[in-house]
């Protein structure tokens, strides 16, 4: 497998501050890669590394196969595109003005290709209205087009649908997807929205305390995804003991409710239940979504 981003044993440290730890994570061409880490992971700490802002204490990286200290890497960052926390725009210019700065700035010879750039990000009707008067969908969208002034193969997106309204969720979303599948961008995201990667991701990595603590593919995840049990019981008393017998992970988010993971009958679980004196009140079997894995991993719940 062909990688466009390698990370190894990455480290970054602000005097006693721990930021990054020893991070370790591959990102394959062509791949939708969801970053996912509450905010303080180290999300945006790693990624203005790996777009050239900062220095890494430790460990090394490489974009397309050039390491961040040799000559080469200058190379492969023209490769690259990226939002990186808010989005850079002149509020007092038009969308096409902004990309034509952008275009100056890459030393473009000419802005053949701006229209196209505005269509692709379903701003091609916009005309001389100011960005400062754009909604912030349209701000996040004009700014994934500056990211594709430089034409990258890999684009690098912080928290891309922060603050948005679910129209303008769907519309990244699609802009994303588009251009994953038509011009082959391989796209690095990152999000504490776990809800909305889960309908982007084909590769997730997770991280939380500086530390990358899993990566999985999108085919793979659903293969671990666990069923969920969801139950209300009558008593508290007893409960907790009732569940280790089921041997499975679980977690109390009332002292008489809770989810159960794993595969189990519901008749099985009444049985244990009953036998402690514990009547099942209500209960609905349910697939693991992408939080509550994420929220095991953590150490949510029951520990194996």
């Amino acid at each position: 497998m062909e990688y466009c981003l390698t990370v190894d044993s990455l480290s970054k440290k602000y005097r006693k501050f721990v930021a990054l730890n020893d991070v370790t994570m591959r990102v394959p061409q062509g791949a939708i890669y969801g970053l996912i880490g509450k905010n303080g992971a180290g999300k945006t700490t790693l990624i203005r590394i790996i777009c050239g802002l900062q220095s890494p204490t430790a460990g090394t990286y490489s974009i397309y196969d050039a390491t961040y200290s040799s000559k080469e890497i200058y190379k492969s960052r023209r490769r690259m595109g990226g939002i990186i926390e808010s989005p850079a725009l002149y509020g007092n210019m038009s969308a096409k003005e902004n990309l034509k700065h952008q275009f100056l700035l890459l030393g473009k010879p000419s802005f053949d290709e701006i229209d196209k750039l505005l269509e692709s990000v379903d701003l091609k009707d916009v005309g001389k209205k100011p960005v400062r008067n754009f909604s912030l969908g349209m701000r996040q969208r004009l700014a994934i087009a500056m990211a594709l002034a430089s034409d990258p193969d890999f684009v690098v997106l912080d928290e891309p649908i922060n603050g948005l309204d679910p129209q303008g969720i769907v519309e990244i979303r699609e802009i994303i997807l588009k251009l994953n599948k038509e011009r082959n961008i391989t796209f690095l995201i990152s999000s504490h929205i776990l809800d909305e990667l889960s309908k982007l991701a084909t590769h997730y990595g997770f991280i939380d305390k500086g530390k990358i603590l899993k990566e999985i593919t999108k085919d793979q995840l659903e293969e671990n995804l666990k069923k969920r049990i969801v139950f209300k019981v009558d008593t508290e008393e007893e409960l907790c003991s009732a569940l280790d017998e089921t041997n499975l992970q679980y977690k109390l988010t009332s002292p008489t409710e809770g989810e159960l993971y794993g595969e189990i009958s519901i008749s099985a679980l009444s049985d244990i239940l009953k036998s402690r004196g514990i009547t099942l009140i209500k209960v609905s079997q349910k697939d693991e979504t992408l939080e509550s894995y994420y929220i095991n991993l953590l150490g949510g719940g029951k520990d194996d």
